[in-house]
């Protein structure tokens, strides 16, 4: 039995893993490739497998970098099934029609500008369109429920269980021949103010797991609500912007629901809050009609009929003049805007306009890959350069890893306290956290392996 990571290999994007069993091939996600050109440029290569030949194909949850080539894999030839939660196909559709949508419109933009200099052909056409999208959507099988087993082909047992991270998401659980093979796709933040904590997996003999931030711990839930309702008020003070560049799938939601939880406590004032991402909104709707994989607190207001992800300030900005509107503004607000590397996006926009003010404040309350807008910012870039214009950054940059819906290393360590001796393979994670991490279970007596790109390797039995 074979592994081979076709993504989020000694990286954190692109996430891919194909299980050979020799009777059976499964690819478990297919995620986008994201971050500087160098890495984006992976998108359009060609799988290192024959995506023709796979079985089946199963998605552990929504997120971009995860799901971004399902069209592309099936355009180069998959036709099996698709099996993921019902909240990930919910999900996966809002996240590649509007993917489909803005490659159509970054090849539109390029195309035009390349036109009046006579380079129409250096232009790439996108990596996939509506049709393509369609297709891919057309193959999910019947959704999967959490716990129950199905099988796919005569002896491939297969059972999806709860992550924690994302709505929807899981860590999947694989039976063959008296082996088990668990992959962990991201697991989520016990410290979470949103999803119930992962159920932790039985015993196995092999396990995939994400290692994200795997060399380092979260604040608690408590010290990020202080550390956040401070820098809200220090806005107020100061009558600046809060800019906070945020993913639209569950980082959208948590940062909400702690907003209305200050606001109705009289914990912060009741200063205007924009959503300024059509996609969130989208989002936030669908984690309206959800309540089961939430943690009590947040299921029983659901159930009571509160909106726990709407405070009373809250304005939607689906337009794009309302959203350019928002540069206006005179006084304190908060704009939770995308994207959230601050790769792109509207909030792109916001920094434009608020980075040089000493009043902004930049609230960073995700993960940055490397080479990325957000990591210089975070990494204290003095300068940067938007739309080809120098901004001098002169706002407040703060960063609040407690929002987080990635597992630390505490977290990741409990979540591997049940699967036993199992040879353990470390993906989705920057080399510096795999290797710290790799060293540390070493010290601990694991078997541990840190696949390379492509490479097919034996998933039990390797030292390396």
């Amino acid at each position: 039995m074979y592994l081979m990571s076709a993504g989020a290999a000694e990286m954190v994007t692109g996430s891919c893993h194909l299980l050979d069993f020799q009777t059976t091939q499964i690819l478990v996600d297919c995620g986008l490739f994201q971050g500087p050109k160098s890495v984006e440029k992976r998108n359009s290569t060609a799988f290192p497998f024959s995506p023709s030949s796979l079985d089946a194909v199963c998605i552990t949850h929504g997120h971009l970098d995860h799901v971004g080539r399902l069209p592309k894999l099936v355009r180069d030839g998959f036709s099996g099934p698709i099996f993921a939660t019902h909240a990930t196909r919910q999900i996966v559709e809002i996240i590649l029609r509007d993917a489909a949508r803005i490659q159509l419109e970054d090849y539109k933009r390029s195309f035009r500008k390349a036109r009046r200099s006579g380079r129409e052909q250096t232009v790439e056409s996108p990596l996939y369109d509506e049709n393509d999208v369609n297709h891919a959507l057309s193959l999910f099988a019947q959704p999967v429920d959490f716990g129950k087993p199905f099988n796919i082909g005569t002896n491939l047992q297969v059972t999806f269980h709860s992550s924690g991270h994302i709505l929807g998401s899981a860590w999947i659980q694989f039976d063959i021949n008296d082996r088990r093979i668990i992959l962990s796709g991201d697991l989520g933040n016990r410290e979470s103010s949103l999803q119930a904590p992962a159920t932790i997996p039985p015993k196995c003999d092999a396990v995939i797991v994400e290692t994200t931030y795997a060399n380092r711990t979260h604040r608690s839930r408590d010290a990020t609500r202080k550390e956040f309702q401070l820098i809200v008020d220090r806005a107020v003070r100061l009558g600046g912007i809060v800019m906070i560049p945020s993913f639209s799938l569950e980082r959208t939601q948590g940062v909400l629901l702690q907003l209305k939880n200050f606001m109705d406590n009289e914990a912060a004032p009741q200063i205007p809050i924009f959503l300024d991402s059509p996609m969130a909104t989208k989002m936030t709707r669908l984690y309206q009609t959800c309540a089961n994989e939430f943690r009590p607190e947040v299921a029983t207001r659901l159930a009571s009929g509160e909106d726990p992800f709407e405070p009373s300030s809250l304005s939607y900005t689906v337009e794009t003049d309302a959203s350019k509107a928002l540069n206006k503004i005179k006084g304190s607000a908060i704009i939770i805007a995308g994207s959230g590397m601050m790769s792109g996006g509207r909030i792109v926009h916001h920094l434009k306009h608020n980075l040089w003010k000493p009043q902004s404040s930049l609230v960073v309350v995700g993960y940055q890959a490397k080479g990325s807008l957000g990591r210089r910012l975070v990494d204290g870039a003095k300068t940067i350069r938007i739309f080809g214009e120098e901004i001098i950054v002169r706002a407040s940059v703060h960063t609040i890893g407690g929002f987080s819906a990635h597992a630390d290393k505490d977290d990741i360590l409990t979540w591997l306290g049940g699967v036993g001796p199992a040879h353990i393979h470390l993906v989705h994670g920057e080399n510096e956290a795999m290797n710290e991490f790799a060293s540390f279970l070493r010290n601990d007596g694991r078997k541990v392996t840190i696949p390379e790109y492509g490479e097919r390797i034996p998933l039990f039995d390797v030292y390396r």
